[in-house]
């Protein structure tokens, strides 16, 4: 399943920028999101001489990227069965970072990170929602098992409210940032997708991700869905730390 396609620092570097700019059209405080996580991460390996932190549904690897930053005695796994997107990871993330590309899933998704021991800390951002309810549930599991104790998952991601109200509240909070933000006219996820497989170097990587079935969306399981399922996977203490619009910072403590 490993993509051996490998693309310069400079272009990917170019790319991943896009990238950023691009996804912020739908997280305007994205950046604030990447620091909170950082910030509990941070608190969680506070005492541990070489933490060690998984990325699930790393992408282009922006948070691990942040994070191994603010980090540097941490050492991170990123996972994704993106090609194009791992491959502007490869190319721009720090050494502490390594990937592991499998598909999330794949019940056997774990089998191929090679940790030394316990996990420290799971991380996740806008990833988790394209995963079935009963994918998402069985990966909590699993990583619940890897975690050592007092361990946590952090995950940034759209969590669907299901009270229709303030469903659409959320929205209109979430359009007003966007607007002071300035990002109402930053290029879009399709457009961006287009741009890639317009460019040479990309494209293959493009068509690589087609023939994988990638996939671009999924269910959205509900903020209560996943405060449900983290529960029944072990994690003793589950809340959010911070919010705007829809977008959350669901932790877990194992």
């Amino acid at each position: 399943m490993t993509s051996t396609q490998s693309i310069s620092p400079e272009l990917a570097a170019h790319w991943l920028a896009r990238w950023d700019t691009q996804q912020e059209l739908y997280i305007a405080d994205r950046e604030e999101r990447f620091t909170v996580i950082g910030d509990v991460v941070a608190h969680v390996v506070a005492d541990r001489a070489a933490p060690q932190v998984l990325d699930l549904g790393c992408g282009p690897a922006s948070l691990s990227t942040r994070l191994a930053r603010r980090l540097p005695s941490a050492r991170f796994v990123g996972v994704d069965n993106d090609p194009l997107l791992l491959a502007l990871a490869r190319a721009t993330a720090p050494e502490s970072v390594r990937f592991a590309e499998t598909n999330l899933a794949d019940p056997s998704w774990s089998n191929s990170l090679g940790l030394d021991g316990e996990l420290d800390a799971a991380v996740s951002t806008t990833a988790l929602h394209w995963l079935a309810e009963p994918d998402l549930s069985r990966l909590y599991r699993d990583v619940a098992n890897l975690l050592r104790p007092g361990g946590v998952l952090v995950n940034g991601d759209h969590m669907a409210e299901s009270q229709p109200d303030i469903a659409r509240i959320q929205q209109v909070v979430k359009d007003g940032r966007a607007a002071r933000r300035g990002v109402q006219d930053n290029e879009d996820w399709a457009a961006w997708w287009v741009a890639a497989e317009a460019d040479e170097v990309l494209a293959p990587l493009v068509a690589q991700r087609r023939s994988r079935g990638v996939r671009d969306h999924g269910t959205g399981v509900g903020l209560r869905g996943h405060v449900e399922l983290l529960r029944q996977a072990g994690f003793r203490e589950v809340a959010t730390v911070w919010q705007s619009g829809d977008d959350h910072v669901l932790v877990a403590v194992r």
